[in-house]
């Protein structure tokens, strides 16, 4: 039997397999159920038991060999069949694929382009946290602890403390940089501020829970309405044109006495009406109005000395104007199709 083991050792090292035909023939012929490995292990039972140890050794050194000697065929024959479907079809003579360089994002074009108008006209460029405390986000601002306007900016809250103004929060306007800025800097000041803001609002064309928004702020001595309405008609006027409408509404906001919504006649309807303006001609780009006096003695600032005035508008509200896009949701969901949009933008 050691004489048959070793002529099998020495045919099952020499075979060479270069088809799936040849794999099948040498399974079938050394280890199928009807195999000869089979065999021989069948007639192990009748070898005497002095000879079983030698035996043995020889036999599983065949069955190790025979194994290994299939999964090295069948791995090279995968193998090969992957290189040729990789390359079947190709053809070598074609021009090699353009490489696609990346665009910059279009709320990106927009904040640079803001940017660049209000530091025109003196505003330097501040920023401050996104996780804030109650006290910069609401209490420093005029609102008071049971206010209702509180309940106007549903919020994201870090963690609650037992003093309100301590509490943790996800920041609801980027309004909080102003009272940064007021408590660590004389007026004159003129500054703007943008970043990320945060609100518990349900996703549509028109709203999301994150978006961009930029403020803006300038406490000086003497400083009046006009000069709000001035600086808001010439940002209109260099960001959508010479021939955009502008209309001041009263409004309220607890940081602002008197208050006024800024609405710009709508790009992408021409005035005719649409879901982004509500069927109406005009969009509501920012909100403004004079310092309150108790802001700025909360920041720090002698309200009988000074005066300011404050905006504030959301980058994803102009991108959509100024663009023509009519869902608020494409900025978010980086689909190449649609910043490639903006290449050369």
């Amino acid at each position: 039997m050691l004489d048959k083991i070793q002529d099998l050792l020495r045919e099952v090292d020499a075979v060479v397999v270069n088809s799936k035909e040849d794999l099948e023939k040498f399974r079938l012929k050394f280890i199928s159920r009807k195999g000869l490995l089979n065999e021989l292990f069948d007639e192990f039972k009748t070898v005497p038991n002095e000879q079983k140890k030698a035996v043995g050794q020889e036999l599983n050194k065949l069955k190790n060999l025979a194994e290994q000697k299939l999964r090295d065929f069948t791995e090279a024959l995968e193998q090969s069949a992957g290189s040729a479907d990789a390359n079947k079809g190709l053809d070598l003579t074609l021009p090699v694929a353009p490489n696609f360089a990346g665009t910059v994002h279009p709320l990106t074009l927009t904040r640079q382009r803001i940017l660049e108008i209000f530091a025109r006209m003196g505003f330097n460029h501040e920023d401050g946290p996104e996780v804030e405390t109650d006290w910069y986000n609401f209490t420093a601002l005029n609102f008071a602890e049971n206010h209702p306007a509180r309940e106007m900016q549903d919020t994201f809250f870090v963690e609650k403390k037992d003093v309100q103004k301590d509490d943790v929060l996800l920041r609801t306007h980027t309004s909080n940089v102003q009272v940064r800025l007021m408590e660590h800097k004389k007026p004159p000041i003129r500054s703007v501020m943008l970043g990320r803001v945060y609100r518990n609002e349900a996703i549509s064309a028109r709203a999301h829970c994150q978006f961009h928004q930029i403020e803006g702020l300038y406490v000086d001595k003497n400083v009046s309405f006009k000069d709000l309405k001035d600086t808001l008609y010439h940002f209109a006027k260099e960001m959508f044109g010479q021939d955009t409408k502008i209309r001041l509404r009263p409004s309220y906001f607890p940081f602002t006495e008197p208050s006024a919504e800024i609405d710009i006649s709508c790009f992408i309807c021409k005035g005719s009406g649409c879901n982004i303006c509500k069927h109406t001609g005009w969009v509501e780009i920012a909100g403004s109005g004079m310092v309150d006096p108790n802001v700025l003695e909360n920041s720090g600032i002698d309200s009988e000395e000074y005066t300011g005035f404050a905006f504030g508008m959301g980058i994803e509200r102009i991108t959509m104007l100024r663009y023509g896009v009519r869902d608020l949701r494409l900025f978010f969901e980086n689909d190449v199709r649609f910043l490639r949009q903006f290449e050369g933008a």
